[in-house]
């Protein structure tokens, strides 16, 4: 007998999501590879990885661009994983990592917690000098909590309430966009790097959004606490993520909207939870946005299956990254299958039952969205057997998915070579 309750998937892809509304679709310098960061502490180079894929010719997306945004949820490219879809996996991962790069994190500096570089020159610093994409605005996102004084003597930590997260950048080199076949917008987030923000992190009871998050609909859509704190919160100087990135995503949209055009987000750990609740917002807020899409790196659970619903009745398309040794992925909460709650009196016994309805009256039933792409580092000859924060750098992610072949097969003998060049 089957317990309702899991901690995690097992299969390498989700299953398929509902069929996607059509009118959403209208429009027709050196990086820093030995810096250690927190949880970015991989022995593994990727600096070394770009420099070795300098051989391959970058794909040509042309009009086949939907498939790689997962207009139809990726179907037949997972397993095995497709090689252009690779290299944008590749390509986006790379917009995260260069959030983590221009982000200060030394505590002492007066400038901690800030981005490190002038605008215009992150993606530069950061080793994407050819990316063809300009950064349009800067994100900050705001803690919604207030830690005690003796909380914050203790860890020696600084209380910095509101830092930089990350940034949106907009496609504007032509040969760039004919090779993607639109131009493309992304939203790049960074994962947890202060203290107040490993509190959000851990606030972890489902709850519901705000009436200026949901759309009005039937039933009770709801996110992870801390998440949407957030997404949410702002100071009276700074406004709250939601509301930067609603005016930026607005104006491009109004700038660009009677061309081929499409939205990426991209995160990393928090980041990727923050992708998700982007992607709920800007579909619920915008009927007139272009296909979103989400590509998520070590994730963690955001909200529950009504929120999952909603999110892809609005056309949202998701696809997450996830390492199976990776804690991360497995938290907040539980897991329920569907078939199992409605199946719940006749199928599990009555301390199943009880357990079950202990969980959700805490609060902590939660669902996984969208697609995913299940990699492991164990099965990888290439990769240290790491520890927790090993198992979770982003750096670990983009290794797993340039090695990775198929479930059956799921690395190759030789690593195969992808030119970052090409695609920067």
């Amino acid at each position: 007998m089957r317990l309702p309750i899991r901690t995690a998937t097992q299969i390498h892809t989700s299953l398929p999501m509902s069929n996607p509304k059509p009118s959403i679709y209208s429009h027709a310098t050196t990086i820093d590879t030995t810096s250690s960061l927190p949880f970015n502490k991989s022995q593994i180079s990727w600096g070394r990885l770009k420099r070795d894929m300098g051989q391959c010719n970058s794909p040509k997306l042309g009009q086949k661009w939907m498939q790689y945004q997962g207009i139809n949820h990726w179907e037949g490219m997972l397993d095995p994983l497709d090689d252009n879809l690779r290299w944008e996996i590749l390509r986006y991962g790379q917009f995260v990592e260069a959030a983590y790069h221009s982000f200060d994190f030394d505590t002492s500096s007066p400038t901690y917690s800030t981005c490190r570089y002038p605008k215009d020159s992150i993606l530069i610093r950061s080793g994407m000098r050819k990316s063809g994409y300009k950064i349009t605005k800067n994100l900050r996102a705001t803690c919604g909590v207030q830690l005690p004084n003796w909380i914050s003597n203790m860890t020696q930590m600084p209380r910095i309430q509101s830092s930089w997260i990350g940034y949106v950048a907009i496609c504007h080199d032509k040969e760039k966009i004919a090779r993607l076949g639109r131009r493309d917008m992304v939203i790049a987030l960074r994962g947890t790097a202060t203290c107040l923000e490993w509190f959000e992190n851990v606030r972890a009871t489902l709850t519901k959004l705000p009436n200026h998050l949901n759309d009005g609909s039937n039933g009770s859509p709801m996110v992870e606490n801390g998440f949407l704190s957030l997404y949410v919160s702002k100071t009276t100087t700074v406004p709250s993520l939601q509301d930067m990135l609603r005016e930026e995503i607005g104006r491009l949209i109004e700038s660009y909207g009677d061309e081929p055009l499409s939205i990426t987000i991209t995160g990393h750990s928090l980041g990727a939870a923050l992708a998700i609740l982007s992607a709920y917002d800007i579909t619920t807020t915008f009927k007139n946005a272009p296909l979103v899409t989400v590509i998520s790196f070590g994730g963690p659970r955001v909200g529950n299956d009504k929120f999952r619903r909603e999110l892809e009745q609005n056309g949202t398309r998701v696809l997450r990254i996830v390492n199976s040794d990776d804690v991360i992925t497995k938290m907040p909460g539980f897991l329920v299958k569907n078939d199992d709650v409605a199946n719940d009196s006749e199928n599990v016994t009555r301390l199943q039952s009880w357990f079950h309805r202990r969980v959700e009256d805490m609060q902590l039933v939660y669902a996984d969205v969208g697609q995913e792409l299940r990699l492991s580092s164990k099965e990888s000859s290439y990769l240290k057997k790491g520890d927790v924060a090993t198992c979770h750098d982003l750096k670990t992610y983009l290794q797993l998915v340039s090695g990775f072949v198929s479930s059956s097969c799921p690395y190759a003998n030789k690593l195969t070579q992808y030119s970052t060049k090409a695609w920067l």
